[in-house]
């Protein structure tokens, strides 16, 4: 039996989060990497995701998110077009508190960026991030539509997706009416 764990009681973890536009008006999504000791089970269901990635401890969340950027995907082609304007929060489920996260938090605030992806796709390397100096965190990446990148995200990261659809929804209108 495991001992309850108070979820009032663990703070948020403050991360980033990056939506990179190519020229269509797609986002990146990139699908999770299974841990190497079958310990992650948080993204089974629905693995794909836009890159995210905690902010070190004084650390501008703007170069935290081309750090982030650039360790999970190589790339570093990018403008910036958007930030979201507040913070947008996801709760871990009941189940993964005290596992997920390392056990730390009960989910994450995170702060979400929008970049214009000034590269090409030759550029982009998930299998072995920033020439190898970082390990994979994902297997696969496609571009995907803004809008139905919640339905392929963990449930419980669905409203926090919702929130960014809602901030950056205008941005790929930007790249087919130019």
């Amino acid at each position: 039996m495991s001992k309850s764990i108070d979820r009032q009681a663990l703070p948020y973890r403050d991360c980033v989060g990056i939506a990179v536009f190519n020229s269509q008006g797609n986002v990146f999504i990139g699908r999770r990497k299974p841990a190497d000791d079958g310990s992650d089970t948080s993204e089974v269901a629905a693995p794909w995701q836009m890159p995210q990635g905690g902010i070190d401890k004084g650390e501008d969340p703007l170069k935290a998110a081309l750090r982030e950027l650039h360790e999970e995907t190589s790339i570093t082609a990018v403008s910036l077009l958007a930030e979201a304007p507040e913070w947008i929060y996801y709760d871990l489920p009941d189940d993964m508190l005290g596992i997920a996260l390392k056990g730390k938090y009960r989910g994450q605030r995170q702060r979400w960026f929008a970049f214009a992806f000034t590269g090409k796709d030759s550029e982009i390397d998930v299998l072995h991030p920033g020439g190898g100096k970082h390990p994979a965190e994902f297997d696969a990446w496609r571009w995907e539509q803004l809008h139905r990148t919640p339905a392929v995200i963990v449930p419980f990261k669905r409203d926090a997706y919702d929130k960014v659809v809602a901030a950056f929804g205008d941005i790929p209108q930007r790249f087919t009416h130019t």
